[in-house]
């Protein structure tokens, strides 16, 4: 086989065959560009190298580890970090044939280049148009190099342990080993356990009722405090409007751990303060009563959630032009008209995508839950399962990692949390201008 290409385009598939034998060969054998093909070769012969630390670290995650009781605990084989490091070799191994992708298929666009301008490109011409052409290519992969070893390989392990029986108390390294036990999990929290499954659907659906009723009461009610405060008849209105700002501006840790306090059932000041005005004669179990305790987390939430609609609906509101509502008058429309007809249907328009984003952040609104009832109170699988009347799904991950150290349970809900969210996201992504048109 020659070295020398032909200029019809007939060569290409010795370039191809070439180039996918070993990396950067093709354009130090044939387009005579030997800088650019040896990094290329260069990174293929560092992953050679690399090779027997690659089939350990696969073995590893294969097998992840095995019992070595002779052996001190420190010195036993973690089987956690054998997964994580299993997930990172992987996602190098994957980085480096996108790296061998793109060598290929810069060999074959030189020689396209070749059969068009009927000259090679020597050094200094494909490492001038390596660092033109393909700058965005670099500019971007320190940033993708980073989403992938700091956000994609930790979920990838985390969705991983879904798939173990990583949990107390007989599979915590590195006393013990945690094993592949494959869909059981699943089959355990979807059915296979009555007690599993009982909390699950109770949690899971409190869980959506709680976004629902949080986003909701949120924004109406800021909707109504907006529409109120612009009033032109309220003469205070920036006064009110700085007072209801006070929640949103207060930390929502500090806001929660406060009203815990004032609705503590047995020395709580609310309480306190309506026996002594007489209006009750025992206390009422605010936190304590399951049902009473779902009401006063939503009505706390709507607290401290209305003022930043309040302050969104009043910004979209006042771009709003006045003429409409004008030539509405002239027809003889009263406020509610306006409210319905008008105010309304523009408001929901702009603010639709906040609504949605409101939705998803509710669902993942852990403080609200856990700082104000801390997931309680106890109902009957709680002592099984640590779920709480008022817990969200999020709240019973906490307790399942921190309380029980059932970390593969907790990973099973966190993959349930992303197959509910994920499809919020994309579709709120895909409207956004930047995705539509290429523009922020």
């Amino acid at each position: 086989m020659g070295t020398r290409l032909k200029e019809d385009g007939s060569s290409k598939k010795q370039l191809l065959i070439t180039s996918i034998l070993f990396m950067g060969f093709g354009h130090m054998v044939y387009l005579k560009q030997y800088i650019k093909g040896a990094i290329y070769a260069a990174i293929e012969i560092i992953m050679l190298c690399m090779l027997p630390v690659i089939i350990s670290k696969v073995n590893g995650l294969i097998t992840l580890g095995s019992p070595q009781p002779e052996l001190p605990v420190k010195l036993r084989e973690h089987s956690i970090f054998m997964l994580i490091d299993g997930v990172m070799i992987f996602a190098v191994v994957l980085l480096f044939f996108v790296i061998y992708f793109i060598s290929v298929r810069s060999a074959l666009n030189d020689y396209k280049d070749f059969c068009i301008e009927k000259k090679l490109k020597g050094n200094k011409a494909s490492m001038s148009g390596l660092l033109g052409k393909a700058f965005p290519i670099f500019g971007l992969a320190p940033t993708v190099i980073l989403i992938i070893f700091f956000v994609v390989v930790p979920l990838v392990f985390a969705a991983g342990v879904a798939f173990t029986n990583y949990s107390a108390p007989k599979h915590i390294p590195p006393n013990n080993t945690v094993d592949w036990v494959g869909f059981d999990n699943f089959v355990t929290m979807f059915g296979g356990d009555a007690t599993w499954t009982s909390a699950l659907g109770r949690v899971a659906l409190w869980t959506l009722a709680w976004a629902i009723l949080a986003t909701v009461t949120c924004y109406f009610g800021g909707m109504i405090m907006a529409v109120v405060l612009l009033d032109n008849k309220l003469k205070i209105a920036p006064l009110f409007r700085g007072i209801f700002i006070l929640p949103y501006a207060v930390p929502s840790v500090v806001s929660m751990l406060v009203w815990q306090n004032l609705l503590n059932g047995s020395f709580g000041t609310v309480n306190r303060t309506l026996m002594q005005l007489g209006v009750i004669d025992k206390v009422i179990p605010w936190l304590s009563d399951p049902w009473l305790a779902k009401f006063t987390v939503v009505m706390i939430n709507l607290w401290a959630g209305f003022p930043y609609f309040m302050l969104l609906i009043t910004g979209t509101m006042t771009a709003i032009s006045a003429d409409l509502f004008e030539a509405a008058k002239i027809d003889g429309a009263g406020r509610y008209q306006l409210f319905r007809k008008i105010t309304l249907p523009l408001v929901l328009y702009q603010t639709m995508p906040l609504i949605i984003m409101s939705f998803t952040h509710n669902i993942n609104n852990f403080g609200a839950i856990f700082f104000l009832t801390g997931g309680d109170p106890v109902v009957a699988d709680s002592t099984v399962t640590s779920a709480g009347g008022t817990d969200i799904l999020v709240t019973w991950i906490y307790k399942l990692t921190i309380n029980l150290s059932k970390y593969n349970y907790a990973s099973v809900l966190a993959i349930m949390i992303f197959v509910i969210l994920a499809p919020f996201a994309i579709f709120n992504f895909r409207r956004t201008k930047s995705y539509k048109e290429g523009e922020l």
